[in-house]
């Protein structure tokens, strides 16, 4: 009976050795396959990680070169590397920029021919200006089709947009798409209240060249609304005009709304920028009180210049720096 009883022991020995053999066995390989998993979605996760910092910094790059507006920069960084020299009045410049108008930072803008048109209308998006109140009261889509129809001006057909000139008959169509995007646009920046959010949304619409090019067309064409609305009172002797239109009248480039289109609107965008009188005009009719510093014209009564010298007390500040009255940049401005 003890033979049975140590035999039957032994046998169930053995057999718990061998099992326990065979789960020791499996339980290696399981744990070893684990570790090689756990190796391999740490090198999968770590793989994935620096892909996708690589691609956000690619699409952070592309954004900024694709960017009409640029972050902003130091001014005396910027001075150093763009105003060559060391001059005393390079020096004395710097001065009064940095310690008596407290600009320290500067955004440049894009250097073509929208360059001050970018800079004014990015600055009313930025700060969330709303509506001018004229325009608050009529629909500006309509400005196209009242000119054209209501007010017979069919040579609108030969107005340019930019580089694309004279597209004739398609001009109302094209105007019409022009004045709605502005119309959208303006609209939903100006009623976000987040400065974030507002601040995406502009980089966001000043990094597409096609929607950006339709803003500034509709505000060309908001120039050319008014100045046909100006002339016809002038002629109608109605009511009193601002006297910037007397002056814009006074040119022989642009002594009505025909001449005014075909020699300085038309070639806005393409050839030219805006000048001073266009400047007054731009002002007047975004109501906003446009400040420009002009490098070029340092230590004399025109370095620091207001567009329209005369403004109303209520309309929005806005700030440009120029350095030839052709390309201009936005100052920004610390305590």
């Amino acid at each position: 009976g003890r033979h049975e009883v140590w035999s039957w022991k032994t046998a169930s020995k053995e057999s718990l050795c061998l099992m326990w053999q065979k789960v020791k066995v499996q339980l290696m390989l399981s744990m070893s396959f684990l570790t090689a998993l756990f190796w391999y979605c740490r090198r999968l996760y770590s793989f994935l990680a620096q892909l996708l910092k690589r691609w956000s910094n690619y699409l952070q790059r592309q954004l900024i070169r694709n960017l009409s507006v640029l972050p902003e920069v130091d001014l005396l960084g910027y001075s150093a590397r763009e105003w060559k020299g060391e001059t005393k009045q390079a020096k004395q410049m710097r001065e009064v920029l940095f310690r008596n108008c407290h600009i320290k930072y500067l955004r440049q803008v894009r250097r073509d021919n929208y360059s001050v048109v970018r800079a004014v209308l990015f600055q009313i998006f930025s700060q969330g200006i709303p509506f001018p109140s004229w325009m608050k009261e009529r629909d500006i889509l309509k400005l196209p089709e009242k000119l054209l129809y209501s007010q017979g001006c069919n040579w609108i057909q030969q107005y340019s947009f930019g580089p694309e000139r004279y597209t004739g008959p398609n001009a109302f169509g094209k105007l019409r798409k022009c004045m709605e995007a502005l119309k959208t646009n303006w609209a939903e920046i100006s009623a976000t209240r987040d400065h974030e959010e507002r601040s995406s949304m502009c980089n966001t619409l000043f990094s597409d060249e096609s929607k950006e090019y339709k803003l500034y067309e509709a505000i060309k064409f908001i120039m050319l609304y008014e100045v046909v609305e100006a002339y016809e009172q002038i002629k109608s002797r109605d009511e009193p005009v601002h006297n910037l239109f007397s002056l814009l009248f006074a040119r022989d480039s642009s002594s009505d709304p025909l001449s005014f289109m075909m020699n300085h609107l038309n070639s806005i965008g393409d050839s030219i920028c805006l000048d001073q009188v266009e400047l007054f005009l731009l002002g007047y009719l975004l109501e906003v009180k446009i400040r420009v510093y002009r490098l070029h014209r340092f230590n004399t009564e025109e370095f620091q210049v207001n567009y329209p010298d005369e403004y109303r007390r209520e309309w929005n500040e806005i700030s440009l720096l120029t350095e030839d009255d052709h390309y201009y940049h936005i100052p920004l401005f610390r305590t």
